[in-house]
């Protein structure tokens, strides 16, 4: 599984059909939610900023999405069963978000007061017309400030297999949560077909966790020694938010419309030995990875030292591990990759730092950053380029040893950016880097510029773990 542009997908023509989900209780039976909890800070923040887009006319907007195949005819009861089983199974993909007295609030409908609806949408003569069909769908049926927060379809094929797409707003999901739904709803949907009740590990309720966070962290104040670690990261880097240290050929305060591309960097074999030369140098594969890229950005005229923002699951090994929700923090993190340095100097250096890093776990990026960069607190967006970071590994996700047969594809969007985000994924196949920024002809070249070093730098590191000669230019 990895993460790529929803353009790029390969996806044969079909008859489309589209499930949305509804609240069976009648108005007049009085209110549709069970207790109320407090949001999550991320949620907050993220429903505070299409507030304020909304009132402003701003179009800034964004999906996740997954795709994936499930093989045969399609027995439509059976995926349509699944389908809600998956929104019973996960309070979050119930939740109504409400706005009292400044917080943000949630409530979940009843797992038993929601049905399906279906539409059918016709039949799609070539798989350009189906992705823009896909893509139209997506953008105009996820809307933070409207429920329900997700939207499921599926393209049904008489032969071969047929493809199912779900897309959902930040607000109730991740990067992780992807790989769990494709596994819940593969799993679930096998076991009607036999005629049995799905059994799957208990997934925990991410509307308990954002309450206990919310719970937790409200009180902290700018003065708590749980902040020291980001203290000292601003103290070097002069500011809360690391830059981006290359130009993007943009102007302050602006949106930019955004390319979206992905590429593989290294196939199977070269991925293994990148692997193995960082345990050789006492670090794990993307401490590996990272370095690489810190290096990369330096031969490009970054700074000797590497600072970037790193989002970090925090899933742990407890009941989240199956969840679907918003289980990310953003921490900082910076290593030395000036000239000269060693690849075992360069693994011990992030190792370093992403041990000081994890230190500060707990604390939630968007209370360190409002009580840390409070000016910048109210913005919709990082106040400039931004050196972000994330690396996930999908052979380690539920259901990896299907994802050959079931072909999941990640797949996210954004209207608008005023930087860069890059994404790297791992599977069976290799390693993939999926990158959003702003369109600009500086930052295109850019990112080709990075994209290319990049690679280079990490073949020539599992060039030495395969002892083989370096390349010839």
């Amino acid at each position: 599984m990895r993460q790529f542009p929803l353009e790029g997908l390969e996806i044969a023509p079909g008859r489309v059909v589209e499930w949305r989900l509804r609240s069976t209780r009648r108005s007049e039976e009085g209110g549709t939610e069970g207790a109320r909890k407090s949001a999550s800070f991320n949620q907050d923040k993220h429903f505070s900023v299409v507030e304020e887009a909304r009132k402003a006319n701003d179009s800034i907007a964004s999906w996740l999405a997954v795709t994936f195949e499930v093989e045969g005819p399609l027995d439509r009861d059976a995926l349509e069963a699944a389908l809600l089983f998956l929104a019973r199974r996960h309070e979050v993909l119930r939740c109504q978000f409400q706005r009292l007295a400044g917080d943000l609030s949630c409530g979940a409908i009843d797992e038993e007061e929601i049905a399906l609806d279906v539409a059918e949408m016709g039949d799609f003569d070539t798989s350009a017309e189906l992705i823009a069909f896909m893509s139209d769908s997506f953008q105009k049926q996820i809307d933070t400030l409207a429920w329900p927060l997700f939207m499921m379809g599926a393209v049904v094929r008489e032969t071969g297999s047929s493809t199912v797409y779900m897309a959902f707003d930040h607000i109730v999901s991740d990067g992780v949560s992807m790989p769990n739904v494709v596994n819940d709803i593969q799993t679930a949907y096998a076991a009607y077909i036999q005629g049995r009740e799905p059994v799957l590990p208990v997934a925990g309720s991410y509307l308990d966790f954002a309450h206990e966070q919310r719970v937790r962290y409200l009180s902290l104040e700018a003065g708590d020694e749980r902040l020291d670690y980001w203290k000292s990261f601003m103290a070097g880097n002069g500011e809360f938010f690391p830059r981006f240290p290359l130009e993007l050929g943009i102007e302050p305060n602006r949106l930019y419309p955004t390319v979206n591309e992905a590429d593989r960097l290294l196939d199977a074999r070269e991925t293994e030995a990148l692997e193995t030369r960082c345990r050789e140098a006492g670090g794990k594969f993307f401490m590996g990875l990272l370095a690489s890229v810190g290096t990369a950005l330096h031969a490009l005229g970054g700074p000797d030292s590497y600072r970037g923002f790193m989002p970090v699951s925090e899933r742990g090994r407890g009941p989240w591990k199956h969840s679907v929700g918003w289980f990310v923090n953003t921490l900082p993190i910076e290593f030395p990759v000036g000239k000269g340095l060693e690849f075992d100097e360069l693994i011990a250096g992030v190792r370093a730092g992403f041990g000081a890093m994890m230190g500060s776990l707990e604390v939630p990026f968007i209370r360190a950053w409002e009580l840390l960069a409070p000016e910048h607190f109210a913005l919709r967006t990082w106040p400039y380029p931004v050196n972000f970071f994330s690396y996930m590994d999908m052979r380690r996700t539920p259901g990896a040893e299907h994802h050959p047969q079931w072909q999941p594809t990640a797949h996210v969007w954004a209207s608008t950016a005023n930087g860069t985000c890059s994404w790297f994924q791992r599977d069976v196949t290799g390693l993939y880097m999926n990158s959003i920024y702003v369109d600009t002809g500086e930052a295109r070249r850019t990112m080709r510029s990075v994209r290319e070093v990049l690679t280079e730098t990490l073949r020539a590191t599992s060039r030495v773990a395969l002892r083989e000669p370096a390349a010839v230019s």
